[in-house]
């Protein structure tokens, strides 16, 4: 299979706790459609202490994954939400 693209798109999303608004990441997202996902090269900005958990209100929002031999993050329904 084939790994993404190491450039990556250059829209930028900012990803947010659904629960306390929190900050998360800066993410390069490809594609209009709901946040799955994040590919650990394509995070601009990371704010996060510990990975998969929110800074502010200690919610598990993402665990870690390999996706098409690339490390990833896979997003728990409903954690998060973008701009």
């Amino acid at each position: 299979m084939a790994k993404p693209n190491k450039k990556g798109p250059t829209k930028t999303v900012d990803i947010f706790c659904a629960g306390c608004r929190t900050q998360l990441f800066k993410y390069r997202k490809d594609g209009k459609g709901a946040l799955v996902k994040c590919f650990k090269e394509r995070i601009v900005k990371d704010f996060t202490v510990e990975e998969g958990v929110c800074p502010q209100c200690g919610v598990h929002f993402a665990r870690d994954t390999l996706i098409r031999g690339a490390p990833a993050l896979k997003m728990v329904g409903g954690k998060v939400s973008m701009k």
